[in-house]
Formats: C-alpha cells, sequence, structure tokens
C-alpha cells in the first residue's frame, strides 16, 4: 500500500497538535496519509495506553487516515539506535512516500527532537540497498521518500514554509479533542498538566493564526524543511 504522505509522531496527539490542518487538507485533496506513532505516551500525567490507543482511533477517524500504527518504543526512553531505525526503515518500506513528517529538531519535551533525529537518519538508511530488511519473511525494496519536513511543535520555530490550513481549523480541533484524557475537559479529575487547559487550546490556535499572517489567511501550520524545496516558476510561490 502506497502512502503520499507518513507522518512520525514521537506521542500519539503530536502530529494532531502541529499538521492534522494539512494532513486534512491532502487527504481531502485525494492523497493517502499515514501516521506512525513511535511510542504510546505511557508516561503521560493523564490517562493509560489503553485510552491513549482509543483516543488514537477515534482521532484517525476524524482525520481520515489510510493508516495509523504504533511501534510501541519507550516512552521517554526510546534511542537512536539501529534496532529503532530498522522499526522505522520496515514502515517507510513498506507504505512507500513521497513526503515524510517528523517532529521538532528542538522542544520542551526531549522526545522529540530525539524522534526527528531518529526519523531523519532511518529516512536515509531506507534508501540504501545494502541494508536488508523484510516484514512476513518478505525482503523488502530500498526505498528514500523525496522530502522531510519537521512540524513546529510547543517552542516557536521560525518555518520554512507554511500551509494554509483554514478551511480545516475546526475538523483539526476535533481531532486534537479526541484525546479526552489530555486536552480540556472541565468534568475532568486527572492532575492538572500544562496541556490540559483552555488556554492552551487558545494557544494552538494562536500559532496558527501567527502562521497564517504572513501569507493573508486566518490559519496556517509551520514546518521546517532538511532541504530547500524546489519549483519550476517563481510564479508557482504566488
Amino acid at each position: 500500500m502506497k502512502l503520499d504522505i507518513l507522518a512520525f509522531s514521537a506521542h500519539p496527539d503530536d502530529v494532531e497538535l502541529s499538521a492534522s490542518g494539512t494532513v486534512l487538507k491532502h487527504i481531502a485533496a485525494g492523497k493517502k496519509v499515514g501516521i506512525i506513532d513511535l511510542t504510546q505516551g505511557e508516561l503521560g500525567s493523564r490517562g493509560t495506553p489503553e485510552t491513549r490507543k482509543a483516543e488514537a482511533e477515534d482521532s484517525s477517524k476524524i482525520l481520515g487516515l489510510t493508516v495509523r500504527h504504533n511501534l510501541k518504543m519507550a516512552d521517554g526512553f526510546f534511542e537512536i539506535n539501529e534496532n529503532n531505525k530498522r522499526l522505522i526503515i520496515e514502515q517507510i518500506r513498506k507504505y512507500k512516500p513521497d513526503i515524510i513528517l517528523a517532529n521538532a529538531d528542538c522542544d520542551r519535551h526531549p522526545d522529540h527532537g530525539r524522534a526527528s533525529k531518529l526519523v531523519s537518519e532511518a529516512v536515509f538508511l531506507s534508501g540504501l540497498c545494502k541494508l536488508n530488511t523484510e516484514i512476513g519473511g518478505v525482503t523488502q525494496e530500498p526505498h528514500r521518500p523525496s522530502a522531510v519536513y519537521h512540524y513546529i511543535q510547543d517552542y516557536y520555530i521560525e518555518p520554512d514554509i507554511v500551509i494554509d490550513v483554514t478551511d480545516f481549523f475546526e475538523q483539526k480541533m476535533q481531532s486534537i479533542l479526541a484525546y479526552k484524557t489530555q486536552f480540556f475537559d472541565p468534568n475532568s479529575n486527572e492532575p492538572e498538566t500544562p496541556i490540559r487547559s483552555k488556554e492552551f487550546m487558545e494557544y494552538v490556535e494562536s500559532r496558527m493564526r501567527v502562521f497564517g499572517r504572513p501569507i493573508g489567511v486566518e490559519y496556517a501550520e509551520g514546518f521546517t524543511v532538511e532541504r530547500y524545496p524546489g519549483v519550476n516558476l517563481l510564479t508557482d510561490l504566488i
């Protein structure tokens, strides 16, 4: 099954918070998109791996994903090592995406920057013909996506590109709030965290407004690039 875009996230809800408008926009345009979560978010102060799994499934339906899979690496402790690189390479070679989305290079949660580097290295290795991987006893063919874009998370990072997601703002917010244990719920008795307040959801919205303003739209999502994009004509950038 070939995907157009494969998004990786250190934790379930990373993509929803930072790039789900972009995911929704591409799916609406007929593209196939999947998400691979590295961990189950089991160290989170609220919820359990079981509730996070159910919430990720609910969010996936809202987004209209083609596939979602969890690699069950250790939340907070996964390493940039051969085993974890191979797990990611297997997914890249399985779905053969043109574009990879990955966590921010540097962020408040140390898992995010580490996941960013882990995925970037795996993308390169996935294209090497002498590196062998297999799934179900079937040898996989090498595959290297054309581009890796890193979505911007808690820390402000100046984006290299922004995507107008104004038409998908409400649906994006629904996908975030599918994680009922994690975000604003006035009826919840679970521990207070920096992301569970109503103000945090307002922050998510305001960040999208900040990215949208320079291009004259209401809401946008920002990404950094590993190599600069190329276009045929300057007018393609208007």
